[in-house]
């Protein structure tokens, strides 16, 4: 049996003020090929479909059409989808009567699981059994036999969890020990279940502990840090562990079968050097028999220039060395320019746009760092100033001083006039 692993679509997402629809749709063509040529059994999407609980409309279409076009191609497909963080539950789980014509699943939430008025743990009442029961799922192979079952876990907060006694929650924290709870009940259901030679897969989108994060495009799960979960919460008896959240490509304490497959695409310019890709996991009985990694290919590049920070100078003529193809809008390459500066420059933007002028390349952002301003800082720690003095200050002067102690200079006229301008305006509006 062979299933294939995604995750962290964030369909509907921008880079910054561009939209990333046809990036997407080329993942998609490509995703579809794939399934084709590898007659894939079963595809597994591990949450984080839409960048948004409130996905647009195109998003939506996109991912439907998908889906109609993957059940048309490879007729003996299964879908299962989860909600990611980024992803609302509801929306997930609304189309579910149509998707189910289609041999598709999507688990956007659970129900309450072991909560009685109590606080008692109990996976064998009739309301905890349904919602656990929702959460596994049969997977067949190209025959129609069942080859394996999922446990398709959604990613859930601290409310969505069980409510454990004191005693259950010693070694761990009480999200940790929810979690572990609810994949425990899992697997003894779904033991119940499965005939001999059947594997077990689990799905799930949350952070494990040691994974590696992108720090610009990856939401906190939970406040405080105790969402890291341990790769212990996986019972040794599951096959295959298909995650989501991290955009990185990983494994989860180095084993094979505990994998985050990443992002298709580059969500922020921190993620320029990852290797985006889909897992291809084959199935022999109860065994996991190997694990492809199926690149991706770039549909945008992001570029980054220059590598490291650099004077202004510099990088106005590294740009206007620029040299690229000419291509449609939709295939133009993003660009991150990387300025390091002594002061302030009002023209920034307007420079870096005149030495781009005609070229095929979309201007992203400028990301400027004052290395003068950080050699000020260290030798030159700021005066003290008392709180009598502080009050007889003009906000002129205060501006004056401010400017002074982070880049050893006094401030330009017109960044002066600039200022008072706004003093102005601000005086008038309050």
């Amino acid at each position: 049996m062979k299933i294939l692993h995604t995750s962290d679509w964030h369909l509907g997402q921008t880079l910054h003020q561009y939209e990333r629809g046809y990036e997407h749709a080329r993942f998609l063509d490509w995703l579809l090929e794939q399934l084709e040529a590898e007659q894939v059994d079963a595809l597994l999407i591990a949450g984080d479909l839409f960048d948004h609980t409130n996905p647009s409309a195109a998003s939506q279409r996109q991912l439907y059409d998908f889906l109609t076009r993957a059940r048309a191609r490879v007729p003996q497909l299964a879908i299962v989808m989860i909600a990611g963080n980024h992803d609302s539950p509801g929306r997930i789980e609304a189309p579910g009567p149509l998707l189910s014509l289609f041999d598709a699943s999507a688990i956007g939430a659970i129900g309450a699981v072991g909560r009685p008025a109590d606080g008692a743990s109990d996976a064998n009442d009739e309301d905890s059994a349904a919602q656990l029961d929702r959460l596994i799922l049969p997977l067949k192979d190209r025959s129609g036999a069942v080859a394996a079952w999922c446990i398709a876990m959604p990613f859930l907060r601290p409310a969505d969890l069980p409510r454990l006694a004191a005693s259950e929650t010693e070694a761990l924290d009480s999200y940790q020990a929810g979690m572990a709870q609810l994949y425990r009940q899992a697997w003894q259901r779904v033991q119940a279940r499965r005939q001999p030679g059947q594997a077990v897969v689990a799905m799930g989108h949350c952070h494990m502990r040691g994974g590696q994060v992108s720090e610009e495009s990856e939401r906190r799960l939970v406040i405080g840090g105790a969402e890291a979960l341990p790769s212990a919460l996986f019972d040794p008896g599951i096959a295959y562990v298909a995650l989501g959240h991290l955009h990185l490509a990983q494994r989860v304490g180095g084993d094979p079968t505990r994998r985050y497959c990443g992002s298709p695409l580059p969500l922020s310019f921190s993620e320029v050097d990852y290797p985006h890709q889909v897992l291809l996991v084959e199935l022999s009985g109860e065994a996991v028999t190997e694990v492809r990694e199926l690149r991706i290919p770039r549909a945008v590049e992001l570029l980054r220039l220059p590598r490291q920070p650099a004077p202004l100078e510099q990088v106005l003529k590294q740009l206007e060395a620029l040299e690229l193809p000419q291509r449609p809008e939709a295939e133009q390459p993003y660009l991150l320019v990387r300025v390091q500066l002594e002061q302030p420059e009002p023209g920034l933007r307007a420079s870096i746009e005149a030495a781009l002028a005609g070229k095929p390349v979309r201007l992203v952002r400028i990301e400027t760092s004052h290395v003068r301003a950080a050699e000020l800082s260290e030798a030159n720690p700021a005066p003290k100033v008392s709180v009598e003095e502080l009050a007889s200050l003009e906000p002129a002067d205060f501006f004056g001083r401010l400017y002074r102690h982070r880049f050893g200079a006094e401030p330009a006229h017109e960044l002066l006039q600039a200022f008072d301008e706004l003093l102005l305006q601000a005086q008038e509006t309050a």
